[in-house]
């Protein structure tokens, strides 16, 4: 079996690339256990000054695997472990020191459309669709993004985000700030290797320094609103009803 996650190291540049692409590098336990295994590694290596987040195929990341669902509920512990597994690689993206470059086409759903949000740089393809299913879904969004993604877009469009559902593409989410700049899909991986390798020569000391104090500051209650995600999220796995709910969506895609 191919690794579901691949990470490859050239001149200070770690490119993390999720490798589902049969499921659209849709999120389970083994996508999530290799991707922060990844993030982790990149962060405590000393020859990797930065790190690139992109997928496979044709998508960037579709969100939780709704064929996969059986399996990430069942007791309450071993939901609240799979959603806190997922809450690991916002930590990891966040509060790592090493700046991580968000480089995505095609979709970007739901927990994959939160890590990109994480991100510190995000260069997106024209053909990028971003949104939230969570909500349609019965269960809760993740990744800080009920405190960040206000800050971000305003408290209206965040609120419309995320109980619409509504789908953005990729010049509305430059738009809303959710983006640093937009490229054809052609030219994505050059564009986020070349602003990757800028920052990679920068001084690894100085900017450690500025991302710990810039998103220390913007995620100052981040722990706060993940415990409250993983809380809501928690009880919406587990609710009477989710597993059709998820079932008769999974049949939609």
């Amino acid at each position: 079996m191919s690794a579901v996650v691949i990470s490859t190291l050239s001149d200070g540049v770690r490119t993390v690339t999720l490798n589902r692409p049969e499921r659209l590098n849709a999120i389970n336990a083994d996508l999530t256990a290799a991707l922060g295994q990844a993030l982790r590694e990149g962060h405590a290596d000393d020859d990797t000054r930065v790190m690139i987040l992109t997928g496979a195929g044709r998508a960037f990341c579709a969100g939780d695997d709704l064929k996969d669902f059986d399996h990430q509920v069942g007791t309450e512990a071993h939901t609240r472990a799979y959603i806190e597994s997922i809450q690991d690689i916002t930590r990891a993206i966040v509060f790592g020191d090493k700046v991580v470059v968000g480089a995505a086409h095609g979709w970007a759903a739901g927990g994959g459309f939160e890590w990109l949000i994480n991100c510190d740089l995000v260069v997106l393809a024209e053909s990028t669709r971003c949104f939230f299913p969570e909500l349609e879904l019965g269960v809760g969004v993740t990744g800080a993004v009920t405190t960040l993604l206000p800050r971000i877009v305003g408290l209206q469009r965040a609120r419309a985000l995320i109980l619409l559902g509504e789908k953005i593409d990729a010049d509305q989410a430059l738009e809303m700030g959710l983006a640093w700049r937009v490229v054809s899909e052609a030219s994505l991986k050059k564009q986020a290797d070349e602003v990757a390798r800028r920052i990679a020569a920068l001084p690894p000391g100085a900017v450690a320094s500025f991302k710990r104090v810039m998103n220390r500051a913007c995620y100052l209650d981040a722990e706060a609103a993940m415990a409250l995600e993983t809380d809501a999220a928690v009880r919406g796995f587990l609710a009477p009803g989710t597993a059709e709910i998820v079932a008769r969506f999974g049949k939609k895609r």
